[in-house]
């Protein structure tokens, strides 16, 4: 559906913007997110605005699930392997836009996550090179499962309540 609005960007790239901008504490509701992520949706017809506001509230929500639900949104896994891996370079990208967008202070990270930033700079970069179905499916896996950690590790961290100043109690 994502696809269908013509937004000027991928469905993965989308969805990859909305999850950096929602780790790094972007304050966008359901309904103006897209003008954060400098987005225009374009004729505010109603099938547009709806997927829009459900993208948000998904996202939230998996972000949000205790039981760590999040995936990033990439193609079916019956779609050939290269869409996949070239979904999985866009989302990336999006990510690091969408972190950028939100202004938050990366600077207060863990080693931990600094290092996942960097690793997603790497795979936003990237160009995958595929030959054998299986170990492509294999190491598409692995990435895959990385960043979807990684993003569960920068969520806690860039939404987690900051120590507030020092208050004693006599």
């Amino acid at each position: 559906m994502l696809a269908s609005l013509r937004l000027g960007v991928g469905a993965s790239d989308l969805h990859g913007s909305l999850t950096g901008y929602l780790c790094a504490g972007g304050t966008a509701g359901a309904d103006n997110w897209p003008a954060a992520l400098e987005i225009d949706p374009g004729d505010q017809a109603s099938l547009r605005h709806e997927a829009l506001e459900r993208l948000y509230r998904d996202c939230r929500a998996e972000l949000d699930d205790p039981d760590l639900g999040f995936e990033p949104l990439l193609p079916a896994a019956d779609a050939p392997v290269a869409r996949r891996g070239d979904a999985l370079v866009e989302w990336c990208r999006g990510f690091l836009g969408g972190v950028g967008l939100a202004g938050s202070p990366t600077g207060i990270l863990s080693a931990d996550a600094n290092e996942v930033l960097a690793d997603f700079g790497r795979i936003a970069a990237s160009r995958f090179d595929y030959g054998d179905d299986e170990e492509d499916e294999s190491a598409l896996g692995e990435v895959l499962e990385f960043v979807r950690v990684g993003v569960l590790l920068l969520h806690a961290e860039l939404t987690r309540p900051r120590a507030s100043a020092r208050h004693s109690v006599h």
